[in-house]
């Protein structure tokens, strides 16, 4: 088990209370931050606290953001790598974290010679706000099942080309 992974679930379950991020609070909240196609994942201190957290995963079937990326640029969808589990604790906002969490996934991304693309719950405006701060390119706004009874609206993004 990764080290901050512990504070990473306390900092998210915050987050989760204020924000409703995640959607679904995940039943084994340090299995959904570990996830299985993770490639790598980091966390930002601010004053010695974890108080944020990225993840790239290996793009799996049905990740919509990377289906749509690679169909636009003609190439497999093994191509492509998802920025996930983004997120920075409320009293560590405006200090740019998000934007260098973004930044570190994305270097990775292309160390690897993969494309990144994500996807943000289309009512997370200001995670959206940030992307497109940030240059990434809306591919799509999709319904997507998340179960048998919710159908969530999702944004696909994909990250600007490499400069």
């Amino acid at each position: 088990m990764p080290p901050d992974l512990d504070v990473c679930v306390q900092v998210l379950a915050g987050i989760h209370e204020r924000d409703g991020y995640p959607v679904n609070w995940p039943e084994e909240p340090a299995g959904w931050l570990d996830q299985s196609a993770l490639l790598a994942a980091w966390v930002a201190e601010l004053d010695g606290r974890v108080v944020g957290h990225v993840g790239l995963a290996r793009s799996e079937e049905g990740d919509v953001a990377a289906a749509l990326w690679s169909k636009r640029e003609g190439v497999a969808v093994e191509g492509t790598a998802v920025v996930s589990r983004l997120f920075v604790a409320p009293a560590a906002r405006g200090h740019g974290i998000g934007a260098l969490l973004m930044a570190r996934a994305v270097r990775e991304a292309r160390a690897l010679g993969l494309h990144p693309v994500l996807d943000v719950v289309a009512s997370d405006t200001s995670a959206a706000a940030l992307y497109e701060h940030l240059g990434w390119a809306l591919l799509a706004t999709v319904e997507q099942e998340w179960g048998p009874a919710q159908t969530v609206t999702v944004r696909c993004y994909a990250a600007p080309e490499d400069p």
